[in-house]
């Protein structure tokens, strides 16, 4: 090798062994230093449910004088105390509004629990558990399992029909599990409310009061009544139902629960509501096949345009009743 190209070897060497070096570097970036490392879904809070909603409603408008938080197994509610406006008072009405009512709904609820401390009876009106959701959600047909997807099954697969005997068997497993979960959510639901009524009661004697009226209105006449009929207190002597239907979802209907009452009770119904009036007069048909039933019902009259006397005719109805037992 001459001298000439022996010196300019190294020189070549180089010229090769520097894209290759710029290649390696380009293929291997440096770690931008802006990047971010990924972020965490926010999980976001539940809604409030219709009750608690309710409730944060009333702690704003109701006076703070008139809130009590009562207890009712693990449950914490809300409920509005009036004591009576006398040094002696008569008793207290304990007050179960209707399904999605609050404990100071215009309608019956709110104007009887103002209106009883005026003349001599002390009020408590509850706040109700939110409805169990009597409607199951159709569960969503499972994803194919194995290494076949369902395009790919054979044809003999394809070509089999489904035994019915089979079919027949898992449908009726399906509605038999279905009718237990819905009687669990049923009788859970019952005992919520039955809970806040023992509560409320345990709450009046508390304060003193010598007697004790359960007063439901719209479905919470249906739970008043049933409370009566399997869960009978000593403390209370006199039931008052107002415009009360059944809920629809419940048994025994509230027909059912009627002759087996041992309080007085009075039924306050509206003459001009078709439906109400027919369940009524079914109400105080099994009654009179009761011997010796403390069983009366009374009748109102719609007043319209003028709800404010409605009301009032309530009132003073409930209370010559309430007064003349």
């Amino acid at each position: 090798m001459s001298y000439t190209i022996r010196a300019m070897f190294p020189a070549i060497c180089l010229t090769l062994i520097l894209p290759c070096s710029q290649i390696a570097m380009a293929a291997d970036p440096a770690p931008a230093k802006d990047a971010k490392p990924a972020e965490t879904p926010i999980e976001r809070a539940p809604l409030p449910s219709r009750s608690q909603e309710d409730a944060l409603a009333l702690e704003r408008s109701v006076p703070q004088a008139e809130q009590q938080q009562l207890q009712a197994g693990d449950d914490r509610f809300l409920a509005l105390w009036k004591p009576a406006n006398v040094d002696e008072p008569k008793g207290a009405v304990v007050i179960v509004p209707g399904a999605d009512e609050s404990p100071d709904w215009p309608n019956a609820v709110g104007p009887l629990r103002r209106k009883f401390p005026d003349v001599g009876w002390s009020s408590l009106s509850l706040s109700m558990p939110d409805a169990y959701n009597d409607v199951f959600a159709r569960a969503a047909d499972p994803a194919p399992t194995g290494d076949k997807a369902p395009a790919d099954k054979t044809k003999d697969e394809q070509a089999k029909a489904p035994d019915p005997a089979a079919a027949a068997e898992a449908d009726a497993a399906a509605a038999a599990e279905q009718a237990a979960a819905q009687a669990e959510l049923t009788k859970a639901h019952a005992e919520k409310i039955f809970a806040r009524i023992d509560s409320a009661v345990a709450f009046a004697q508390q304060n003193k009061a010598r007697t004790v009226v359960l007063l439901g209105h719209g479905t919470g006449a249906y739970w008043a009544a049933r409370y009566m009929s399997e869960h009978a207190s000593p403390a209370i002597q006199k039931l008052v139902l107002v415009t009360a239907v059944d809920t629809g979802n419940d048994t025994p209907s509230l027909l059912e629960l009627i002759p087996n009452l041992k309080v007085a009770t009075a039924d306050f119904v509206n003459k001009e509501r078709t439906v109400p009036r027919q369940q009524a007069q079914d109400r105080l048909d099994a009654s009179k096949r009761v011997k010796n039933a403390r069983f009366t019902q009374v009748t109102l009259s719609s007043i319209p345009g003028n709800p404010a006397m409605e009301q009032d005719q309530l009132f003073r109805r409930v209370r010559g009743w309430l007064e003349g037992q």
